[in-house]
């Protein structure tokens, strides 16, 4: 569970750099993963992007009684699927990158889906991430989501650059945190564990908050908490439902969370294809450098 939550953070730390946190050696850890993969635990490396970032902006929604594919056929005739989480009981959360009004977006979705039951709907605000982004940088992107852990010399070779512009490029991305290596896992593998998502609605400094939560809960985490307006959202796992109950109560008691849902998903999606269609309209930009400056 620590080498899968090292990767989800990171999954482009060495073999050998997640040994010497977990007391393991390279090769050990390699094995390890190598069995998380033949196994399907780990479905696929990928890499998660801000999208504001790129240009576009986000609408979370969360709905229930209705299958989520029939809701992401729906919800793509606004935008395109940034993330979607099938839930146990038929919750079903789904971010969508949108470009134009938001607020005629939401009221284009209300009344798509005016038959499903939306339990929240609302725009993720920008995080406020600068980015200078160069189009040799999308080369570089559009070769890590092949394969984020590939070898910096074969990504310059597929994508013609020199290995000193990859490795530049690819430092760059890493220290923004707009830009996540990580990977997409099969929640029923990691068995007898138990994932599962501690929603955490808000009030006062979430910046304190967070902190607050990230020190009682550091010895469950999966991977980085979700901020979203006046909602924190914890990635735990725990050993049974027991345990799972115990830490949704430990959030509850917290000073300043007002309420507390917890939601365990049967699978994840990280679709690519908005980072795809960003890519190639942010090429025919005719700068070099792609600068962006949140307002």
């Amino acid at each position: 569970m620590k080498i899968l939550s090292y990767l989800l953070n990171n999954c482009r730390e060495s073999d050998r750099q997640i040994g010497q946190k977990v007391g393991l050696s390279g090769v050990a850890v390699k094995s390890r993963i190598g069995k998380m993969i033949k196994s399907n635990l780990i479905e696929n490396f990928t890499l998660k992007i801000e999208p504001h970032l790129l240009g576009y902006n986000v609408i979370y929604l969360v709905t229930t009684g209705q299958d989520v594919n029939e809701i992401v056929n729906q919800v793509k005739l606004v935008g395109e699927p940034f993330f979607v989480v099938p839930c146990v009981g038929g919750i079903s959360a789904c971010g969508i990158v949108v470009k134009g009004e938001v607020d005629q977006k939401i009221a284009i979705i209300n009344n798509l889906l005016k038959n499903v039951r939306i339990l929240n709907i609302f725009e993720a605000e920008d995080a406020g991430i600068e980015s200078n982004l160069t189009k040799t940088d999308l080369d570089v992107i559009e070769q890590l989501l092949k394969n984020p852990r590939e070898q910096i010399d074969i990504i310059a070779k597929k994508a013609k650059l020199s290995s000193k512009t990859v490795t530049r490029s690819i430092e760059k991305l890493q220290r923004n945190p707009a830009f996540q290596f990580t990977l997409t896992y099969n929640p029923e593998k990691i068995k007898p564990f138990i994932s599962h998502a501690v929603l955490c609605i808000v009030n006062g400094n979430i910046e304190d908050l967070l902190k607050i939560l990230k020190k009682q809960f550091e010895n469950h985490f999966m991977q980085i908490p979700f901020i979203a307006k006046n909602q924190i959202v914890l990635f735990l796992y725990s050993e049974d439902i027991f345990q799972m109950d115990e830490l949704v109560q430990k959030a509850t008691s917290v000073e300043n969370v007002i309420t507390v849902e917890n939601f365990m998903p049967k699978k994840i999606s990280l679709p690519h294809d908005w980072i795809t269609k960003a890519i190639k309209e942010n090429r025919k930009s005719e700068k070099l450098h792609l600068l962006r400056i949140p307002a």
